[in-house]
């Protein structure tokens, strides 16, 4: 599997979060890379190749959903799936995110089997 099949990017602010998630998909066999921002999210999604994008939605400067809308609005990378994860359980964070062009939403503490079976999903949907 070429790396960027296996390449996904966090996109989150909160270290111990940051630094939990990394670890499970590292050990599912992934390469993962981290942005702390939304801008910095969008300039590695516009420089690199990320066969998935976890994506929270409260960060500093642009939020989630503003990121989402952002990247798939970027002809080169528009197809990249975006998993929205975030604390706020509500049916209009979930609309916003679908709005916004995300392809799962997920409300933290996400259970790892459920994360990873759509890591995996989309992963797969994106060599097709």
């Amino acid at each position: 599997m070429t790396d960027e099949r296996r390449r996904v990017l966090i996109v989150e602010d909160n270290l111990s979060n940051i630094k939990l998630l990394e670890a499970k998909l590292q050990n599912q066999g992934l390469l993962v890379d981290i942005a702390y921002d939304g801008y910095e999210a969008i300039q590695k999604v516009s420089e690199q190749d990320f066969a998935v994008v976890l994506l929270d939605v409260m960060l500093p400067g642009i939020d989630g959903f503003e990121v989402c809308r952002r990247i798939k609005q970027l002809d080169k990378v528009s197809a990249v799936p975006i998993i929205m994860m975030t604390a706020i359980d509500t049916n209009a964070a979930k609309s916003m995110s679908y709005d916004a062009g995300a392809d799962a939403f997920f409300v933290k503490p996400v259970e790892d089997e459920y994360l990873f079976e759509k890591v995996h999903s989309l992963r797969q949907r994106q060599a097709a």
